[in-house]
């Protein structure tokens, strides 16, 4: 790709990314090709379809996602770096208001194996911090990538149409880290 093509593709993907942040997967492709500073017809030279854009985007997120994996697995303390990464995960699910519902109904227009493809993704680089935290005994034994992931995902559908969902996510999903027992920590706060 010629450096101007890959500036106005990274400059789709962006403003992209933003859009759909405020207002879901359906933002107007117009309203994209706007901020991102193209015209329309250098946006559907990139993405001929709504779906093959909303692929990108989603592509480039799991991609962020495992880079964070890979660099939290460095941190010494487990436990601290799979909260982390699932802050991240719940952050980034919040952010993406209906792409996953619209990448699902739009799977035929795009590649077939996408969905697998970064599910998988995900789901690894999750798994290689659990698996650490889980030597660490920073967690339990009997608790899967799977079972976080459905959580991270349930707390996000639960605050999605939220004002501050990113503030309540967080929150919720620290609650559920942490238990919902009182600690010394929150005894003391409260006094």
């Amino acid at each position: 790709m010629r450096a101007d093509a890959r500036r106005n593709y990274d400059r789709i993907l962006a403003a992209a990314a933003e859009a759909i942040a405020e207002h879901g997967a359906e933002a107007s492709l117009e309203e994209i090709a706007r901020r991102a500073g193209v015209g329309s017809a250098t946006l559907h030279r990139h993405f001929p379809s709504r779906q093959l854009l909303l692929e990108a985007v989603f592509r480039d997120k799991v991609e962020a996602l495992c880079a964070i994996a890979a660099d939290l697995a460095a941190d010494p303390d487990p436990g601290r770096a799979l909260a982390t990464w699932l802050g991240a995960v719940a952050r980034h699910a919040v952010s993406n208001r209906g792409l996953a519902a619209s990448l699902m109904r739009g799977a035929h227009d795009g590649d077939p194996a996408f969905g697998g493809t970064c599910h998988t993704m995900i789901t690894n680089a999750g798994a290689d911090l659990l698996a650490r935290a889980r030597h660490a005994n920073a967690v339990r034994t009997d608790v899967s990538i799977t079972d976080l992931l459905k959580l991270v995902n349930a707390i996000c559908l639960a605050v999605e149409h939220e004002p501050d969902s990113a503030d309540q996510a967080d929150r919720l999903l620290t609650l559920a880290l942490t238990g919902v027992h009182a600690t010394e920590a929150t005894t003391r706060r409260e006094m």
